[in-house]
């Protein structure tokens, strides 16, 4: 069970775009509903959006319904987040995960990455 590798934060002007990228390193994640989870300084670590293990449904958190879009290349080893018209408060680290449910979106693996930062400015 490799760890994924989120890549593609950086400094952004609100209303700016971000991409961010979770690859996979051993395997693919075709077996696997996968989330975006970010952590703000002070603050738990919140969920962001999921998608089903097929990519066929999407879900999302009421603060980035409308911004952000969720999803899968085609081959399994990459999970997008697409961040639109990013805000000040959207400021965080941001985390990939496999999740046991769709439902109450629980992290299925204990370890976490390194994640990727997203500031952005006001």
């Amino acid at each position: 069970q490799a760890q994924p590798v989120e890549s593609g934060g950086g400094l952004v002007q609100a209303g700016g775009s971000l991409n961010l990228s979770c690859a996979a390193t051993g395997r693919t994640f075709n077996h696997y509903a996968m989330a975006w989870f970010r952590q703000a300084p002070g603050k738990e670590r919140e969920f962001v959006a999921a998608i089903s293990p097929w990519g066929q449904d999407t879900y999302y958190a009421d603060s980035v319904t409308g911004r952000f879009a969720i999803s899968k290349d085609v081959a399994h080893t990459e999970v997008i987040l697409q961040m639109n018209n990013l805000q000040p408060e959207d400021t965080a680290v941001y985390y990939c995960n496999a999740v046991a449910s769709l439902t109450t979106f629980a992290p299925l693996f204990d370890s976490w990455g390194q994640g990727t930062q997203v500031t952005v400015s006001a």
